[in-house]
């Protein structure tokens, strides 16, 4: 199978994984890979930046997950009331992929492209509270 496409349906199922989770399913458990770094990045963007902004984000998501394995899932969603309200939940295989990652061409473009764009950003560490959800095919 081309690694792309291995990439994708990576994505797809880690996706829905993470949507079985939010609407209280139960999945079977399953032993969550060690050493996964999972956070979220809660940002605020320029309301006249927004559609720019979000187009930006949909290519640079599509990238890290088609051409870095070790990004496990970045699933973005803003909010309802104030959609220049953006959380993004990262997930990366390890803080070595991680560091891999902030290093890459396309992160860089990422980065610089949209740094005008963004009013403010922060990034919050977590733990997972029910780590070991089995992802659904």
């Amino acid at each position: 199978m081309p690694k792309h496409v291995f990439s994708r349906r990576l994505a797809f199922l880690l996706t829905a994984g993470l949507l079985t989770l939010l609407s209280g399913r139960r999945a079977a458990a399953q032993a969550p890979p060690s050493g996964q770094l999972v956070r979220l990045a809660k940002l605020e963007i320029h309301p006249a930046q927004l559609e720019r902004y979000k187009a930006a984000l949909k290519e640079e998501i599509e990238n890290f997950l088609r051409l870095e394995p070790g990004v496990l899932t970045l699933y973005a969603v803003s909010e309802k009331a104030n959609p220049t309200r953006i959380t993004i939940l990262e997930i990366y295989a390890s803080n070595e992929a991680y560091r891999a990652h902030l290093l890459t061409p396309h992160f860089l473009k990422y980065k610089n492209g949209t740094k005008e764009m963004v009013k403010s950003l922060e990034l919050v560490e977590t733990v997972p509270l029910v780590p070991a959800v089995q992802v659904k095919q």
